[in-house]
């Protein structure tokens, strides 16, 4: 199978916690020779620094000890949450348990959303964060706590999310009111947008990052790839109506389906 067709599994959509190990080193070394996507990230950073970068007190030891990791991987990058936002790649997230033992989000360099916003989610449980989308709780807050709280040091364990968007760009911040996908469109003017996730734990001071590195693919190269165009559509077209509405997928799926 290619590398795309990994996206969907086999069957109708579910959430699902598949989960395969990585190196944390690789992860989050550059992938980018241009140097474009960290020069927008500072340009972000620098433009509304308080949008795209937040710690809160509890956070400050997990994030002392990720610029550690950072800097032991040959990552220069600086002790800030927003310098290190600019020197890497990838977005991360800096999760720690709270005294009833629930993860709360404790501050991160999110650059590149697709679709939330930092500010909104800080200091909040993973169950209110995941409280807005359809059936994930219900589905899988329990197996999302036990993994954490379980999590290895020194393995990275990575796992994929996808959705459509009408945007080339990486940053979906939703202050920048980028409209999503409508009718009428075309395959050249859709993209698939794939999160590459990172679980890593920090052993140190009991926190995890969450990493997440975005990556484009334009929807007339995805139908070109027979399997990936097959596990998108059989997903596309068992996606519950309140999944596909989170998603923003309600008044473009059907046309999605056509063309694939």
């Amino acid at each position: 199978m290619s590398e795309l067709a990994d996206l969907f599994p086999d069957g109708d959509y579910r959430h699902h916690l598949t989960l395969r190990r990585g190196e944390p080193r690789d992860f989050f070394q550059p992938q980018d020779p241009t140097g474009r996507v960290r020069a927008e990230r500072a340009r972000w950073l620098a433009a509304a620094p308080a949008r795209y970068a937040a710690l809160t007190p509890e956070g400050g030891p997990l994030l002392e000890e990720f610029a550690g990791r950072c800097a032991g991987w040959g990552l220069a990058g600086g002790a800030g949450v927003d310098t290190l936002g600019a020197a890497l790649e990838p977005d991360f997230l800096l999760l720690s348990r709270d005294g009833e033992g629930a993860f709360r989000l404790r501050g991160g360099a999110l650059c590149f959303p697709t679709g939330w916003a930092l500010e909104e989610k800080l200091g909040h449980t993973l169950d209110f964060i995941h409280g807005v989308v359809p059936g994930l709780n219900t589905a899988l807050a329990s197996p999302i706590q036990q993994f954490l709280s379980r999590l290895r040091p020194g393995i990275a364990f990575l796992r994929d999310n996808w959705g459509l968007a009408a945007s080339d760009e990486l940053n979906l911040h939703p202050a920048r009111g980028l409209p999503p996908p409508a009718p009428p469109a075309a395959p050249d003017r859709l993209w698939l947008r794939v999160e590459h996730q990172a679980l890593v734990a920090l052993p140190r001071s009991g926190g995890v990052v969450f990493g997440i590195r975005i990556a484009l693919h334009r929807l007339d190269t995805v139908r070109r790839d027979p399997a990936a165009a097959a596990g998108l559509r059989r997903a596309l077209v068992s996606m519950p109506p309140e999944m596909a509405a989170y998603k923003r997928l309600d008044r473009i799926g059907n046309q999605v389906v056509s063309w694939l």
